[in-house]
């Protein structure tokens, strides 16, 4: 430890020796009154000061422990493409959601499926109370033989007609007549068909189905309660699906920025929930319509390569990457250093300390995004110096020893 010049210590105390008051000196003649020292202010003044320097500089001579990591040059290949715009949106779907109601309406009698469940298109969902329409069904088949006796016994009658005409036997009025009946018979037959086939239709509706794959997000009403068709929002649907095949994630990008997306444009999808997880997508939907308020427009980026752990309505981190250049001139190389070791100084622009020959210097810097939790730094690192980590030094040039090389 160094200690401050002795000439400097003997002036102190000679000061501080000018302030002491003898207590047993001897009082002054009335006549002789002394006058105030007015040395004393600029004494002390001098003194306090005299302090706080010999301190500051014992101090700044007082090496502090920091960690530090290093600043890494690596070629564009090795990095990927450069984020230029990042924001917080959504996980959605494709379709949004599909909810499933009744054509007919009936009695829940129970589910075949829970919140959260994978289904596959076509997989019973829901089951209605089927027994009315498997009673109509019933008695349109029933009516509909009735039909076909009726239709042989008219096609009996026309044919001994038309006999008994070739004979004299009979009028043309008459023949007519059982030729009509006949045609009647046809004719119901063919009705009672449609109303066999509309009375199975709606027997196939008393069993929901999915209409894609997707998973179940809500059972909307209760088994016993009636569902009917229609109705004032949605109150004939029962499930609510989502169609999981096509994963997006969506973001309100501010108009001022809009210049810097386009479609197509390679994206990075980080949800909230997994901040290790990186999704690569792309561009695939920019709204036609700026949101007045809030001046923004809605994005739409899809993933490419969804898992199971992207949910709908999951909050996730939206970055946009840059293309590589259509000129095919190869970019330049990057520093990269980790996301700890960017500070901000009093005038909020991006700095890091710097350790050289044993003392931090503080080195404004230009950030060009983040990289897999490692910023891209665009000016003002060359690549391989050591960098503080965690808490910065509290002085500029200030003496500093590596405790954990990164």
């Amino acid at each position: 430890m160094t200690h401050p010049a002795p000439g400097h210590e003997e002036r102190l105390r000679a000061d501080l020796a000018s302030l002491r008051i003898e207590r047993n000196a001897p009082p002054q003649p009335a006549g002789r009154r002394r006058p105030p020292r007015r040395r004393a202010p600029v004494v002390i003044g001098v003194a306090i000061l005299a302090v706080v320097a010999i301190a500051a500089w014992r101090i700044s001579g007082r090496a502090v422990p920091v960690t530090v990591a290093y600043a890494t040059l690596v070629a564009p290949g090795e990095v990927g493409p450069a984020p230029v715009l990042s924001g917080s949106g959504y996980i959605v779907t494709g379709d949004r959601y599909v909810s499933i109601g009744v054509r007919v309406a009936g009695r829940i009698d129970h589910y075949f499926v829970e919140e959260g469940q994978t289904v596959h298109k076509g997989e019973a969902l829901v089951q209605l109370d089927d027994r009315d329409y498997r009673a109509i069904v019933a008695r349109t088949e029933a009516g509909l033989q009735v039909a076909h006796a009726n239709l042989d016994l008219a096609e009996s009658d026309r044919k001994r007609g038309e006999a008994l005409r070739t004979q004299g036997v009979i009028s043309q009025q008459e023949l007519d007549t059982l030729r009509n009946k006949a045609a009647v018979a046809r004719a119901t037959i063919g009705q009672l068909e449609a109303e066999l086939a509309q009375a199975r239709v709606n027997l196939e509706y008393t069993v929901l189905r999915a209409p894609a794959d997707g998973v179940v997000l809500a059972k909307l009403k209760e088994v016993g309660e009636i569902a009917v068709p229609g109705g004032f929002a949605g109150s004939g649907d029962l499930v609510r699906l989502a169609n999981l095949s096509d994963i997006r994630a969506e973001v309100d990008v501010n108009e001022a920025d809009l210049s810097r997306v386009h479609m197509g444009q390679p994206a990075l999808v980080t949800p909230d929930a997994y901040p290790e997880a990186r999704y690569d997508a792309e561009v695939v939907k920019m709204y036609p319509q700026v949101d007045r308020q809030k001046g923004t427009l809605k994005i739409e980026v899809r993933v490419l390569k969804a898992d199971a752990r992207l949910l709908p309505d999951m909050s996730a981190r939206i970055t946009f990457l840059s293309e590589p250049r259509a000129d095919g001139q190869a970019e330049k190389p990057s520093v990269l250093v980790p996301a700890a070791a960017v500070q901000r100084d009093a005038r909020g622009d991006n700095v890091v300390w710097v350790v050289r020959e044993g003392r931090a210097r503080q080195t404004r810097v230009e950030t060009a995004g983040e990289v897999g939790g490692r910023v891209r730094i665009a000016n003002g690192l060359k690549g391989g110096e050591a960098v503080v980590i965690g808490s910065p030094p509290t002085q500029d040039g200030q003496k500093v020893t590596v405790a954990a090389p990164g």
